[in-house]
C-alpha cells in the first residue's frame, strides 16, 4: 500500500478547466443563434464553500477557512437526426477535493434507438456510456439544480464510491408502458463499470494500492412506477458490480439492492429510501475472504415555502455491517488497524435552504450535523483514527445553468 501525489497534474487541471468555462460560454453565445431545429445544448457551472468543524469533506474544509474545492462545469448536447434516433452527450469537469481534481472527461455518450413507439408504450435500445439507473437520484445526481440538496443522502448515494455507482459502458434496453393504473418504465442492460483511478481504488480498499482494478461484465436495472402523474412513485434497482484485481486474482463483488418510495403535493414532498449491500472480496492471498452485508437508509421531506424558495430537512443513517452496526466488534478485532468504531457508520441530521433566484441561478444553503464518518474519503481524510466522531458541516452553493 502506498500514497500517491498529483501536484504535479494541478495547473494541467486548471488549464482544463479553464478552458471547460470557456466553451460553457461559447455555448451560451450559440444558443443565442440559430441551431438546427433538432440540436440542443445545454450546460451548468457551479462553486461550492464548505466548511466543517472536524473531518474533511471536498478539500481541506475543517481547516478555518474552510474549502472551495468542490465545483462542477458541465456541457451536454443531444441531436435527433431521426424521429427514433437520437444522440446525447455530456462533458463534465468536477473538483471535489482530492478525490475529483477537476479533468474533463466524458460523463455520458450514448445512441439510443426508439424500436416501438405506441400511445401507450414505447420499447427502445442505449449503446454507449450511460448513467447507472440506481435509485432516484442517481441519473441527474451531476446537475446542482435536479438534486434535492448539494449533498445527496450520502447513505445511498456516496460521494467517495461516486465514479464506480455514476455510469458504466455497456447497452441497456428500455421500456414503458401507461394505463389509467399507473405507469410502469423499466431500463436494465449489461455494461463495464469505470473502476479505473485513485477514487474508485480508495473507495474500494480504504486506501491506495500498488495494483489496479480492472472492471469485468456487470449487470444492473431499476423498475419504476408512477400514478397520477407522479404523485405517488415507486422504484426497485439493483447492480451486481464485479471487478478483479491485479496483479494476482483478486475479485471484488459489490451487488447493492435500493427500494425507494416518494409522495408529491402541491407544495410539499416526502422521500425515503432504502439500500441493502452486499460486498465480498476473493481470492486476496494473505488477505482473507470476506462477506459484508450493510444497509442504509433516509427520510426527507421537502417544502415549498413560495416559487422561489424551498426548505428540505433529512436523516440519514449508514451501517457498513449491519451485523455490527455500531462497528465495535470491527475495532476490537484489529481488522481496522487501529481505526475507530465510528468509521463503520454515519447518522447524518440535514437542514437545508433553497432560493431560486432566476430560472437559470441558484443559490443553496446547508447545515449537517452528523455522527459517525462512515461514508467520508480516505483520500481527504488519509488518517482515519484522526477523525472525530460527532461533527459540523456548513456548506453554500451557487449554479448557474442555460
Amino acid at each position: 500500500m502506498y500514497s500517491r501525489s498529483n501536484n504535479g497534474a494541478r495547473s494541467h487541471r486548471w488549464t482544463a478547466t479553464l478552458v471547460m468555462g470557456q466553451v460553457l460560454l461559447w455555448s451560451c453565445a450559440a444558443e443565442a443563434e440559430k441551431l438546427p431545429h433538432n440540436l440542443q445544448i445545454h450546460g451548468f457551472a457551479s462553486q461550492s464553500w464548505l466548511m466543517s468543524s472536524d473531518n474533511n469533506v471536498f478539500g481541506k474544509s475543517s481547516s478555518g477557512s474552510g474549502s472551495f474545492d468542490f465545483r462542477e462545469l458541465g456541457l451536454n448536447a443531444s441531436m435527433r437526426p431521426l424521429p427514433r434516433l437520437q444522440f446525447s452527450a455530456q462533458m463534465l469537469s468536477r473538483w471535489a477535493g482530492k478525490g475529483s481534481e477537476g479533468n474533463i472527461r466524458l460523463d455520458y455518450g450514448f445512441i439510443d434507438y426508439t424500436v416501438f413507439s405506441g400511445e401507450t408504450s414505447q420499447f427502445g435500445i442505449r449503446l454507449g456510456r450511460m448513467k447507472n439507473p440506481l435509485g432516484f437520484y442517481n441519473d441527474t445526481r451531476d446537475v446542482p439544480f435536479t438534486r434535492p440538496s448539494i449533498l445527496l443522502p450520502q447513505s445511498i448515494y456516496f460521494d467517495r464510491t461516486r465514479k464506480l455507482a455514476l455510469a458504466a459502458d455497456g447497452v441497456h434496453l428500455y421500456g414503458e408502458r401507461r394505463s389509467e393504473m399507473g405507469d410502469i418504465s423499466f431500463q436494465a442492460g449489461v455494461a463495464r463499470p469505470l473502476v479505473r483511478g485513485d477514487e474508485a481504488e480508495a473507495a474500494v480498499f480504504g486506501q491506495l494500492v500498488q495494483g489496479h482494478l480492472a472492471p469485468e461484465m456487470s449487470y444492473i436495472g431499476r423498475v419504476n412506477y408512477e400514478l397520477d402523474g407522479g404523485r405517488i412513485r415507486f422504484a426497485a434497482s439493483a447492480t451486481q458490480l464485479n471487478m478483479s484485481y491485479s496483479p494476482g486474482e483478486g475479485s471484488i463483488h459489490f451487488v447493492p439492492v435500493i427500494f425507494s418510495a416518494q409522495y408529491n403535493a402541491e407544495r410539499w414532498s416526502l422521500t425515503s429510501e432504502y439500500a441493502f449491500r452486499n460486498l465480498q472480496y476473493k481470492n486476496f492471498g494473505a488477505m482473507p475472504d470476506m462477506d459484508i452485508s450493510g444497509e442504509s437508509y433516509y427520510f426527507q421531506g421537502v417544502y415549498r415555502l413560495t416559487p422561489e424558495w424551498e426548505a428540505i430537512a433529512r436523516y440519514d443513517v449508514l451501517y457498513m455491517d449491519s451485523n455490527d452496526r455500531q462497528g465495535r466488534k470491527w475495532a476490537a478485532s484489529g481488522t481496522g488497524d487501529g481505526r475507530h468504531a465510528h468509521n463503520r457508520f454515519a447518522k447524518d441530521i440535514t437542514v437545508g435552504l433553497r432560493w431560486n433566484i432566476t430560472p437559470e441561478f441558484m443559490l443553496r444553503a446547508e447545515y449537517h450535523h452528523v455522527n459517525g464518518t462512515g461514508w467520508l474519503s480516505t483520500l481527504d481524510n488519509p488518517n482515519p483514527a484522526d477523525m472525530s466522531q460527532r461533527w459540523d458541516l456548513f456548506s453554500i452553493l451557487g449554479s448557474f445553468r442555460f
